[in-house]
């Protein structure tokens, strides 16, 4: 009986071993069959296309122009046709290697051979981008820094790429004589609309193309939008990593960084001494003034005299705006300052966000000699070029503050705004207080015989500033960054202008002058 149910089990097992070599032949032939049939097609991705980013008027950023992508057969006619015509010979090497169709930029979308297709696709970034740092770059196909990452899902929502499919034999031959399936580029993806506009920030960036370290920033000053955001020194995306170690740090966005300010300040001074009635104050300047002991020394060290608040800001005068500090509550000062958008940040996408900077407070104010700091822009006080352009912009708009934009929207087809938003705005100024700072502004450069800014072709008004940093160089001279806002015309404002030179020691010298050729440029290239 034992016997017999051993022999019974063996059976079975013997069964259940030769079913499970059947069905494994029979999968691997399944398996076979599945690849044979995917095999039976081969699939060449010659170009891709993404989501545009515009300027204003609906001109690209990126995808500045088009390229010629061929897809080659592997037949001898084709191979040497476009040899003498490959962009791209490395990619010509790999795909002859390859004993398949392959894909290379060519110089021609005109071939003799009729087996040669050529697409033509946008090249995403131009050999010299505009607005690198606002643009950013991408990586392997994603969005890495700037726009290109913010709005990843917009530019790359679909998988939209150009392609030949072509049919091969059980070997994997491809038929050549079987026609071949084009798959041509849809441009499916999402397009963005900024605020920037192109002719302004190539302007920028050619009147700065000597700056070391600096930014330019151009805003419209009646609806606040963003019209150059130049940042020095640029990068470029193929060479990140000496962008990396250049002590210069070029992948800083300088227009969003944050620096000592100097006397533009004053203009903010001006504003918390008008709301007090202080505009009537006279000083004697001899070139310093004490509080509480520590002694504040004017530009000038000689002395400009007995000044008012006008000729204060025509000479810069520090004594002046040290001697308010005398006068004016820290409370009346510090609100001064935020009302006109100091200490705050300001978000202009997900990633590209102005730093707040730094105000001093309320208690630190209380001090004289902070608060004597804080009336002629030192001290503890820090604020970005952006911060400063939408200062400008409250000032020239009658106290009307438009709060910064970069974004317009979106286009589906790249001739009409989608999604537009209308500007914001924040009461910063009564209306009496900017016109009594504009008038400070025009006589600042228009009225100061010595002054660099004061362009060919359009009125400008203008404060200059050198800010001190506390730092020096190994001679013992003290770096100081240069800066100017200002706006134009004066009769009707419409730019409001921006520029820092950082380290780039006095603003009538470094910055002044750029203010002078971006504002000539505008008036005369875009009038």
């Amino acid at each position: 009986m034992y016997k017999r149910l051993t022999f019974v089990s063996a059976m079975m097992v013997m069964g259940y071993a030769l079913l499970a070599a059947v069905l494994a032949v029979h999968m691997s032939n399944m398996e076979y069959t599945q690849t044979a049939v995917q095999q039976r097609s081969c699939t060449v991705t010659a170009a891709q296309a993404q989501g545009y980013i515009y300027d204003r008027n609906f001109r690209p950023l990126v995808n500045c122009k088009n390229a010629y992508y061929a897809v080659v057969p592997q037949i001898p006619e084709a191979v040497n046709e476009v040899l003498s015509h490959t962009l791209d010979m490395n990619a010509m090497i790999e795909g002859i290697r390859s004993k398949k169709p392959f894909s290379c930029r060519v110089d021609t979308d005109s071939f003799a051979c009729g087996e040669i297709i050529v697409f033509e696709a946008p090249v995403r970034r131009p050999t010299q981008p505009l607005a690198q740092h606002v643009i950013g770059y991408t990586s392997d196909g994603v969005g890495v820094a700037g726009l290109e990452a913010d709005f990843d899902s917009i530019f790359r929502s679909e998988e939209d790429i150009a392609s030949v499919t072509y049919t091969v034999d059980a070997l994997g031959n491809v038929l050549y004589g079987d026609a071949p399936v084009i798959s041509p580029l849809r441009y499916s993806n999402g397009n963005l609309v900024t605020t920037l506009d192109a002719d302004i920030q190539r302007i920028c960036e050619e009147a700065c193309a000597e700056t070391e370290k600096g930014a330019v920033v151009v805003m419209n000053v009646e609806n606040g939008d963003i019209l150059a955001m130049a940042s020095f020194p640029t990068y470029s995306p193929d060479r990140l990593s000496e962008a990396l170690k250049n002590e210069n740090s070029p992948l800083i966005n300088r227009c969003l960084y944050t620096y000592s300010v100097g006397s533009i300040f004053k203009l903010v001074t001006s504003a918390a001494s008008y709301a007090q009635g202080m505009t009537g104050a006279l000083v004697e300047c001899s070139g310093k003034t004490t509080i509480e002991g520590q002694i504040f020394h004017c530009h000038d060290r000689s002395g400009h005299g007995l000044v008012d608040i006008h000729q204060a800001m025509i000479c810069s005068c520090n004594s002046y705006f040290v001697e308010l500090s005398r006068l004016l509550k820290p409370e009346t000062m510090r609100t001064a300052a935020q009302d006109l958008g100091f200490g705050t940040q300001i978000a202009l996408t997900r990633s590209i966000v102005s730093a707040g900077g730094t105000l001093p407070s309320s208690q630190q104010l209380e001090l004289p000699a902070e608060m004597a700091n804080f009336c002629f822009g030192q001290g503890f006080l820090t604020a970005s070029p952006l911060q400063v352009c939408q200062m400008t912009c409250a000032i020239a708009n009658d106290g009307e503050m438009p709060l910064a934009r970069l974004i317009a929207g979106y286009s589906i087809d790249g001739e009409t705004l989608e999604n537009a938003k209308p500007p914001m705005y924040a009461k910063s100024l009564p209306r009496n207080t900017a016109y009594f700072l504009q008038g400070l502004m025009i006589a600042a450069i228009n009225e100061n015989p010595q002054s660099n800014a004061i362009p060919e072709h359009v009125f400008a008004a203008a404060k200059t500033s050198t800010a001190q940093t506390g730092r020096y160089d190994e001679d013992g001279n003290e770096y100081c960054h240069a800066w100017i806002t200002g706006y134009f015309p004066i009769e009707k404002p419409k730019y409001a202008v921006t520029v820092l030179v950082e380290d780039g020691g006095y603003g009538n010298d470094a910055a002044a002058p750029i203010f002078r050729e971006i504002a000539d440029r505008i008036a005369v290239e875009l009038s």
